[in-house]
């Protein structure tokens, strides 16, 4: 058994030179398909300006120096190639990560993995088809007759892809309550309790996302987050349920007090002169 033990242990300069390795693969996953995604970036652009063009009143999109759209191109290759390449990048930190490990939490690193991916491509597309949709024609509408919106299309991507980014992050909400619920640190009862509170923060941030005075659309923008507190509520009764289970269960498997007490020496007898 210590054999065992021994060949699964490292030196910590091993652990570094592992390291080093996942690091290396990481990157240059990100630099191949940074380089293959840059034929694409004109096809990312028409996507990217769609919700504008296809207003009744599009702004005019333009650049103002000669090395913009350049630029432009390549921060979108090399943000493609970042979202092409995290499953390579969880991949090598989960190979790196799994040693220490044990056999239940290597089943559960997976499935987390696609639902992290599933919950943030949901936010992204909500934010393209629902969140600007809707903050454009209210943001051109500030013109007037004789102001027209003309705006730098580096402006206007940074713009587009905060929304989208942020919107992502947010759409999370399950997977770190689930987190956070596995390790004990919230309880799904911690969050039925504070549900009020979490209502006013959602309205808050709908209202600093969509400046409008409309309520209406703050309140179309507000149900899917009740819904994803919703959600995150029922992961996190279902982590911690699991946490109790598994806490019943290496109870059950530590010996108990009477069998770790020590067998009793058998007494000698003294021997008959």
């Amino acid at each position: 058994m210590k054999k065992k033990e021994d060949k699964k242990e490292m030196p910590f300069l091993d652990h570094l030179e592992e390291l080093r390795w996942r690091i290396i693969k990481s990157f240059s996953s990100l630099i191949l398909l940074t380089i293959g995604s840059f034929p694409l970036t004109t096809w990312i652009l028409t996507l990217l300006t769609y919700p504008n063009a296809h207003l009744a009143h599009p702004a005019k999109l333009v650049y103002l120096k000669p090395t913009a759209m350049m630029m432009i191109r390549m921060e979108l290759s090399i943000s493609m190639g970042l979202i092409g390449s995290l499953p390579v990048i969880l991949y090598q930190l989960w190979r790196f990560v799994a040693p220490g490990l044990l056999p239940k939490e290597k089943y559960y690193i997976f499935p987390v993995i696609f639902i992290t991916i599933v919950c943030f491509s949901i936010g992204a597309l909500f934010a393209y088809f629902v969140i600007i949709p809707v903050m454009l024609p209210f943001l051109f509408s500030m013109g007037t007759q004789f102001i027209e919106a003309n705006i730098n299309i580096s402006d206007y991507m940074s713009f587009v892809l905060r929304l989208i980014l942020i919107s992502g992050l947010v759409f999370e909400m399950p997977v770190l309550a689930f987190f956070l619920a596995r390790i004990g640190l919230v309880s799904h009862r911690t969050l039925i309790r504070f549900w009020r509170y979490a209502l006013v923060i959602i309205f808050i941030f709908c209202a600093i996302v969509t400046p409008t005075p409309d309520p209406f659309n703050q309140i179309i923008l507000a149900i899917p987050l009740m819904l994803l507190y919703g959600i995150s509520i029922w992961v996190a009764a279902l982590a911690h349920r699991k946490r109790k289970r598994s806490e019943a269960a290496s109870d059950v498997k530590k010996p108990s007090a009477k069998s770790r007490k020590k067998p009793k020496r058998p007494v000698k007898k003294a021997k008959k002169r």
